[in-house]
């Protein structure tokens, strides 16, 4: 996926319902940008055998020092 333009950051936030004022198209589409960016790598890993998270228990006897 190419990078989102301002002005289509703007665009799908309208869409959205979320109206953005001219000044913050650049930055919402930087901030956009980089979470897309930061997904990506989380999809490239491999989790092999790594249960789904539903699965964790946390254990009864754990307690935590205050």
């Amino acid at each position: 996926m190419s990078e989102l333009a301002p002005d289509e950051a703007a665009r799908l936030a309208a869409r959205a319902g979320l109206p953005l004022d001219a000044a913050r198209h650049t930055s919402v589409a930087a901030v956009a940008n980089h979470i897309h960016s930061v997904v990506s790598v989380l999809r490239d890993l491999e989790f092999g055998d790594t249960a789904p998270a539903s699965t964790y228990r946390v254990e009864e006897d754990v307690r935590v020092a205050g």
